[in-house]
């Protein structure tokens, strides 16, 4: 399995590349900028992409979309509850002061419990409302498995929910339900920052003892 990530843009996102290194397919996840790194990574190990996904439609993580489906010509896939903060990118853009992004026509929908497949590897679709309300994590079942949280769980923290659409409450929920679940060992890949694992973020993050 290929699995590399890497931060992107002013608000260094962690963006990620998942590849099989047998079919040399792959999908990228959260492209917020810097496309021409992307494709650096991609192109060292020979992979094509068969899909673009995002955790969530703020525009650190979904600011290099279109350049990606221009780049690939993969499907653009997005969870249908985060469209409306899609469709204001450039209010995001101007609230955040930096320069706006195209936006790209969106080729489907993320739905809870479905598989995003490169070759016969794929990517488990979880629904984590909270941090924005279509807001998913990706789960990687491989010798060492992996979440991709996005900005669901961060190594000592969690996402912030005071912007569109956010809910404390709900993010606590889908931490809980959908990841505190998981084996203390799970390797957690978070939209910002550094690498951690559920065991460590069950013992020691300060927001989730205190819940």
């Amino acid at each position: 399995m290929i699995l590399e990530y890497f931060p992107v843009g002013a608000l260094q996102c962690n963006c990620v590349v998942v590849g099989d290194e047998t079919t040399k397919k792959a999908v990228v996840v959260d492209p917020g900028d810097d496309v021409d790194r992307v494709r650096t990574v991609l192109n060292r190990h020979g992979l094509t992409v068969a899909a673009i996904v995002a955790t969530h439609a703020h525009i650190d993580h979904v600011g290099g979309l279109a350049q990606m489906k221009h780049l690939t010509d993969a499907p653009v896939l997005l969870h249908q509850e985060d469209v409306p903060l899609y469709e204001i990118i450039a209010e995001q853009a101007e609230w955040l002061g930096v320069a706006p992004s195209p936006s790209v026509q969106l080729d489907g929908y993320l739905a809870d419990g479905a598989r995003i497949s490169f070759g016969p590897a794929g990517l488990e679709v979880v629904h984590t409302p909270g941090h924005s309300p279509g807001s998913v994590c990706f789960f990687l079942d491989q010798k060492k498995p992996v979440v991709l949280a996005g900005d669901t769980l961060f190594a000592g923290s969690i996402g912030r929910t005071d912007l569109w659409g956010g809910s404390f409450q709900n993010l606590l929920a889908s931490i809980e339900s959908k990841l505190l679940t998981l084996p203390d060992d799970v390797i957690v890949i978070p939209g910002h920052g550094p690498s951690t694992t559920i065991g460590a973020e069950r013992r020691s993050n300060p927001f989730l003892l205190a819940s």
